[in-house]
C-alpha cells in the first residue's frame, strides 16, 4: 500500500510540474508575441528593420520552448525512475542488505559484517568505540586479499547496547570500509522526495550505501 501511495504522490507531483511548465511556456510565447508586433508597428518606415532579424528572434523563441519542454521532459524521466526505484526496493523488505557504514546499533544479538582487503595483512582488527570513547577489539589475525567476514558478538565483547563507531586496522596500514549485514525493515520517501531506507543494526541509510543484497532469511 505504502508503494501505490508513493506513485500516486509521484504521479501528481509529474502533472503538477507539466502543468507549470505548459503554463510558462504559453507566458512566454504570448510576451514575446507581443514584443514582436510592437517592433514591427514601432520600426522607422524610411529604415525598415531587416527582416532577418525577425527570423532570428523567432528562431531564439523556438530554440527556448525546446529547453522548456526538454526540460520538463527529464524532470517527468526523474520522477518515473525515483517510482521504480521505490518499487524495486519496496520488494525487498524483509531481506537481508550489506550495508556500507562506519556505525552500528547493538543490543545483545551478534551482528555480522565483511572488509574487503586490497592486499594481505598479517594482523587485522576491527576497532568499535562507543559513547564513552571505550575500546573494544575483534583481532582477525592474518588474512589474505579479499572479502573477510566477521562477526560482532555484543555479549562475548561485553558490548552495552548503543551505537558505536568502527575502525579497521591492518599490517599493511591499508584502511578497508566496513560492510554490515542488516534487514531491510522499510522504504519511505522523505519530505523532499529521496528515499529513506531503514535497515536493523544500522537505523536509517541512503539507498547508495548499500552494497549487496543477500536474500530473504526464514
Amino acid at each position: 500500500m505504502e508503494t501505490t501511495l508513493f506513485t500516486n504522490n509521484n504521479s501528481s507531483g509529474s502533472g503538477s510540474s507539466s502543468n507549470a511548465v505548459a503554463s510558462q511556456n504559453n507566458a512566454t510565447q504570448d510576451m514575446f508575441t507581443k514584443l514582436l508586433v510592437a517592433q514591427i508597428k514601432n520600426q522607422d518606415p524610411l529604415s525598415p528593420t531587416d527582416p532577418s532579424q525577425f527570423v532570428n528572434q523567432l528562431t531564439q523563441q523556438a530554440q527556448t520552448e525546446a529547453m522548456q519542454n526538454l526540460s520538463a521532459l527529464t524532470s517527468a524521466n526523474a520522477s518515473v525512475l525515483q517510482t521504480m526505484q521505490v518499487l524495486a526496493l519496496g520488494a525487498q523488505v524483509g531481506s537481508e542488505v550489506m550495508v556500507n557504514s562506519t556505525t552500528v546499533q547493538l543490543d545483545s544479538s551478534k551482528v555480522n559484517g565483511s572488509i574487503s582487503l586490497a592486499a594481505n595483512s598479517s594482523s587485522t582488527t576491527v576497532t568499535l568505540k562507543g559513547a564513552d570513547d571505550k575500546e573494544y577489539k575483534i583481532e582477525l589475525g592474518a588474512k589474505a586479499a579479499g572479502s573477510v567476514a566477521f562477526t560482532i558478538d555484543p555479549v562475548a565483547l561485553g558490548l552495552p547496547a548503543g551505537t558505536y563507531t568502527m575502525d579497521v586496522t591492518t599490517s599493511s596500514a591499508e584502511k578497508p570500509t566496513v560492510d554490515i549485514a542488516g534487514k531491510l525493515n522499510s522504504v519511505r520517501l522523505s519530505a523532499t522526495g529521496s528515499m529513506i531506507l531503514s535497515v536493523a543494526n544500522l537505523g536509517e541509510i541512503n539507498p547508495g550505501a548499500i552494497t549487496g543484497f543477500n536474500g530473504k532469511t526464514s
